[in-house]
């Protein structure tokens, strides 16, 4: 067998080689991807438009949410300032301190404390405006207390510009 022929045999088997254990090498390391039933897990992906109302509103109450549950880091009530300025028209953001002089909790979660998780759902538009649901969920496991929002923004600025609880 002449030595360009081994090469080439070498060769091949050196990358049949690493390919093979560039796929198992996660698997034994424990680092692959799960497998659940018989098929992969996918890792959760998230993505958004800029322009849509809906999606605005998950941005905020996201962000919103995040900031007041992170209260104990100095730049959280900034953060939450801020995003109040952004994403609320300037009445909104009366009537969101005038419940909370009132009712002394945020006007925003209508709540005292944080919710666990939270999801917007489009509920209808007409009028130059978008009116949106958002659920809040308080805890964790079967018996979870959940509440709801209604948001209404304003479909040329995505402006939010009413919150108000579902009833």
């Amino acid at each position: 067998m002449s030595v360009r022929i081994r090469r080439t045999l070498f060769t091949a088997a050196a990358v049949t080689a690493a390919l093979s254990l560039t796929a198992v090498a996660p698997a034994l390391a424990g680092t692959g991807t799960a497998h659940t039933g018989g098929r992969a897990a996918s890792a959760p992906t998230v993505q958004g438009d800029p322009r849509s109302a809906t999606q605005r509103v998950a941005d905020f109450y996201g962000a919103y949410i995040d900031s007041v549950w992170d209260g104990e880091d100095p730049a959280a009530g900034a953060d939450a300032k801020a995003l109040r300025a952004f994403y609320l028209t300037a009445d909104a953001r009366r009537k969101v301190e005038a419940y909370e002089a009132k009712e002394h909790a945020d006007g925003i979660l209508f709540a005292q404390n944080v919710p666990v998780k939270w999801k917007v759902a489009a509920t209808g538009s007409g009028g130059g405006h978008a009116t949106n649901r958002v659920t809040l969920t308080w805890s964790d496991g079967p018996g979870a207390q959940v509440t709801k929002i209604d948001v209404r923004s304003d479909l040329r600025t995505l402006k939010i510009t009413d919150l108000r609880p579902a009833g």
